[in-house]
């Protein structure tokens, strides 16, 4: 039809085509066929991805999935017009982070809805539960939100689901009764969702279940004895999920059974203790396709097999180990803190193939009877407590295709040969270990092709030269080691066709050796050349790059225009160098695909290029201690999508940019230390919905501090109380076969308590305004009470005159109040002793009489908290209220309970998250079982680069 056909067209309108946008290797740009080829009736029904009706003619089937599209989608996109629609799949593309239209409602006759992995982010809308007809839902690898509407209203109206996928979408709630409701599923997925409680009962229910994945979520210890009543599972994935004491017998009688592709029990922090009264037997199965990271499997058949065995079209699949007859209850998942007697059950297989334990809190030595399980090709230790030396017998097991002892406590000295020596390795993981390699200038054995090798903090001091002859390697991390000057120059061709990821960060490399770097990879997403000596110009890495990290080096000059080639850059890291001069205007036109800028710390100068076009994909901007100047440019307002914007410690001279209230995801907003001027406008309505962190500190702002600002900003009348997370900036993407997601976490400089103080990392909870050091006048406003949220509170060094508003007494969760140095009158309110959180206040130099309150924090504040008030009398000060002999009256105020809010007691304790090995396993796995998804997780922060990048493998 022809309003269809010209929907469809108005349709690829509207997104460009981006090869970064749909990674995976089979992706190619449907759209491209979608011409009239000079025919004014053209049949559409013929182009790529489109399905019509044999009988009307009407557009039934859209499939543009992996097609390159780009760019934003709203309600108003004409796709929304194509209303026959019954199957949608617009996966693995990159719709820059759209929230999902309301406007899918419109398709009320979809039966299939597919989403997946393609950058969507926000709340799901009410709308898609008016689907009613969907058969399958699809909306994983996007960082969706599912609270309002909820998972119970979702399993409330969508009763015709026989596929559901919410794989990393938050839903942060319990698994409500109403799953129940949808007895036709048989694909569940609710993994990294941060679901928490206990398992209903009612799961039951669900008895067409074949696959089921709870993986990630953090539930409370419980039977899951209603397991046993699906019959029809094959795969079931409880990894990381703490939720399980024991399994259920009845689960592992079931003689009826069919046989399970693949039952995944591994928890991160612990596996089920093994106890077998009969000898152990082994059994190979046949697998089919394993979705996600298998690190253990459990096949329920009555022998209790767990084993691995290859498969057709698979690299590997499920190998290994049981106890037969005598079937008792895993005991505790702690082992009944014998972890020895644990891997000891593995001690006389012989023939097992694949051994996958990470992350399981062992604390022994790595046993020196492993040594003779030479059938091994597949060991997995990473990320545990294992401690003392590699025993020698490790080196036996020549078939070893991958081993992993990353993250442990391993001690000694080793030489690099030795591992060599496993000829068949295709991966060594060694990284972050207490033990030292020696790597020899002559190799006498035959090297092994690794895929990947991690060889970070295992103090070499000079690169391995087997390197130079590596042409298969996809990853290689030689970051955190002793290596001295110059990079050579063969690295710059190593594995040309194959690299995606390169860390040579945290060493001290001072430089090149060659004049110009020209690297040959054509598959290079990731280079990491952070902390070290680097000299010279910076230099360009190849198109293909998506991350490139050259921070805290000693690099100079001027930043090439070149740089603008790389059209598929999602991160780009400057920072802390001596870059100088004007940095290029085509920086804006990266927008699209730039979702991390940070160059603070160089010496650049000049005005601020134009920043963002629409449909701008800029999530965080850092240009902080240069030497900027100008305004800020207009443009920033197209940057729907900025979180994080720090322009602090520069020389900008513009007006108050209130016009920044309009970025809806703004929720840091740093401009200290420049030369805005003039009143803050008016507010607009809806003026920083998101905004938690304002600092507008050490400029000349004048005018009065309105209320209706404070009436505006809701996120900062929120407490929230939630799980612990961190503000940062996410993306995902596709790369070949694998998956990626990127975390970048904020970092910034603010004056905390009266001192400067560096945050490498912003938890949310953390709500600031900074408005000291102006020219405003006039009166504190009593609104900045709604603010129940505010802990960090600095008015000082301004002109603000009249009372200390007692309402500020209503900011319960208030840590820091700094009102020093203004023209304050009055008494201080005795009501602020109610702040049982304040650690730091100070109303120094002001013009401020009558008694300090005394009690609770009030009896921690020094002298300087009050001088400069000739009025104000009592403790701490020596000038006394009351003459001698005379007490003061009784308080007025009604005392309230010590511990309320105690929630927040916790203070400012630094909170070290552990670096698990799951961005090399995922890259061995994904290299071993080729169809399982790979997620890299990479984290930036502002200090050393050993704590910016961490993964794991979902």
């Amino acid at each position: 039809l022809d309003s269809e056909r010209s929907a469809l067209l108005r349709l690829k309108d509207s997104f460009i085509l981006n090869h970064s946008a749909s990674g995976d290797t089979l992706a190619y740009p449907k759209v491209s066929s979608w011409k009239l080829e000079g025919q004014v009736g053209g049949d559409c029904c013929s182009w790529d991805g489109i399905e019509c009706d044999d009988n009307t003619g009407h557009v039934i089937g859209l499939d543009l999935s992996s097609s390159f599209l780009y760019g934003s989608i709203n309600s108003n996109n004409s796709l929304f017009q194509l209303h026959h629609l019954r199957r949608l799949n617009l996966s693995y593309n990159n719709f820059n982070h759209s929230e999902i239209p309301s406007a899918i409602g419109n398709l009320t006759r979809l039966s299939r809805l597919d989403l997946s992995w393609s950058g969507f982010t926000g709340q799901i809308p009410y709308e898609v539960l008016q689907l009613s007809n969907l058969v399958i839902l699809d909306l994983s690898g996007n960082p969706l939100e599912l609270r309002n509407p909820s998972l119970k209203s979702l399993s409330e109206r969508l009763l015709n689901l026989k596929h559901l996928d919410l794989h990393m979408v938050n839903v942060s709630s319990t698994i409500p009764q109403s799953l129940a409701n949808l007895s036709a599923l048989t694909y569940l997925s609710l993994a990294v969702c941060e679901l928490h409680g206990t398992f209903p009962t009612s799961l039951a229910n669900l008895t067409q279940l074949t696959y089921l994945s709870l993986a990630g979520n953090e539930f409370s210890p419980a039977t899951l004895s209603w397991l046993a009543k699906l019959t029809k599972l094959t795969a079931l994935n409880l990894g990381s999920t703490n939720s399980w004491q024991h399994i259920p017998i009845a689960l592992l009688k079931d003689s009826n059974r069919a046989a399970p592709k693949g039952l995944v029990i591994m928890s991160a922090n612990c596996a089920p203790e093994l106890q077998c009264t009969n000898s152990i037997l082994l059994r190979s199965i046949d697998c089919c396709e394993l979705m996600g990271f298998l690190p253990f499997a459990l096949t329920l058949e009555p022998s209790l097999a767990l084993a691995w065995k290859a498969a057709s079209g698979f690299s590997s699949c499920l190998f290994a180990l049981l106890c037969s007859s005598a079937y008792r209850e895993f005991i505790s998942p702690a082992f009944n803190n014998s972890y020895g007697e644990f891997l000891s059950y593995f001690k006389n297989l012989t023939k097992l193939t694949y051994l996958i334990l990470p992350e399981n809190q062992f604390s022994e030595r790595i046993p020196s009877w492993f040594g003779n399980l030479t059938g091994l090709t597949i060991l997995d230790l990473g990320s545990n407590e294992l401690w003392g030396s590699i025993p020698k017998s490790i080196f036996n097991l020549k078939n070893l295709k991958f081993l992993n002892l990353y993250g442990n406590y391993l001690s000694g000295t080793y030489k690099l040969e030795s591992f060599l020596n496993l000829k068949k390795l295709k991966a060594l993981q060694l990284s972050n270990n207490y033990f030292s390699l020696l790597s020899t200038t002559v190799i006498n054995v035959t090297v092994p092709k690794f895929t990947l090798l991690t060889l970070r903090s295992c103090n070499l001091s000079k690169f391995p030269n087997f390197l130079s002859s590596q042409d298969k390697l996809e990853y290689l991390d030689l970051g955190d080691n002793k290596i001295h000057g110059f990079i050579p120059k063969w690295i710059w061709g190593l594995s040309a066709q194959t690299l995606q990821v390169l860390d040579l960060s945290e060493n001290f490399l001072t430089g090149f050796d060659q004049t110009t770097v020209v690297p040959q990879w054509i598959n290079l997403r990731e280079l990491d050349l952070g902390s070290n000596k680097l000299q010279g110009s910076l230099p360009i890495p190849p198109a293909s790059i998506y991350n490139y990290f050259i921070s805290n080096n000693l690099l100079k000059g001027e930043i090439s225009s070149i740089i603008c080639n790389l059209t598929s850059i999602a991160v780009l890291d400057l920072s802390n160098n001596s870059f100088s001069g004007m940095l290029p205007p085509c920086l804006g036109n990266l927008s699209k695909s730039l979702s991390v800028l940070d160059l603070q710390n160089n010496n650049f100068s000049g005005p601020i290029p134009r920043a963002c076009e629409k449909g701008s994909a800029l999530r965080m901007i850092d240009l902080s201690q240069n030497q900027l100047n100008g305004r800020i440019p207009r443009s920033l307002v197209n940057c729907n999508m900025l979180g994080f914007l720090n322009l602090g410690n520069n020389q900008i001279e513009d007006t108050s940019p209130s016009w920044l209230g309009r970025l809806p995801e703004l929720r840091i907003l740093i401009l200290r230390h420049n030369g805005f001027h003039g009143a803050i406008g008016e507010p607009k309505s809806n003026e920083f919905p998101k905004l938690r962190i304002l600092d507008l500190s050490f400029n000349k702002l004048t005018g009065c501090l309105r209320s209706r600002h404070f009436q505006r900003w809701k996120a900062m009348k929120v407490v929230d109380i939630g799980k612990l997370r961190y503000l940062e900036a996410d993306i995902s993407f596709k790369a070949g076969e694998r998956s990626w997601v990127l975390d970048f976490s904020y970092s910034m400089t603010m004056t905390k308590a009266g001192v400067e103080t560096k945050y490498e990392r912003i938890q949310d909870i953390l709500v600031a305004i900074d408005l000291s050091s102006n020219k405003f006048d006039g009166c504190i406003p009593e609104d900045i009470q709604m603010l129940k949220a505010l802990q960090f509170l600095n008015l000082s060094n301004n002109f603000l005159s009249g009372p200390i508003p007692s309402s500020l007494a209503n900011l319960s969760n208030l840590q820091a109040l700094d009102l020093s140095r203004n023209k304050l009158s009055g008494e201080i309110p005795q009501e602020l002793v109610q702040l049982t959180f304040l650690g730091f206040f100070n109303v120094s130099h002001n013009q401020l009489t009558g008694p300090i309150p005394q009690g609770k924090q009030f009896g921690t504040f020094e002298n300087n908290s009050f001088e400069g008030n000739l009025g104000l009398c009592g403790n701490p000060l020596s000038k006394k209220c009351y003459p001698e002999g005379l007490s003061p009256p009784p308080p007025s105020l009604s005392k309230k309970d010590d511990g309320e809010d105690s929630w927040l007691q916790f203070g400012w304790k630094a909170i070290m998250l552990g670096y698990g090995s799951g961005v090399v396993n995922g890259l061995v796995l994904g290299y071993l079982f080729n169809p399982m998804k790979h997620k890299l997780f990479v984290k930036y922060f502002g200090r050393k680069m050993q704590n910016r990048r961490r993964g794991r493998m979902n």
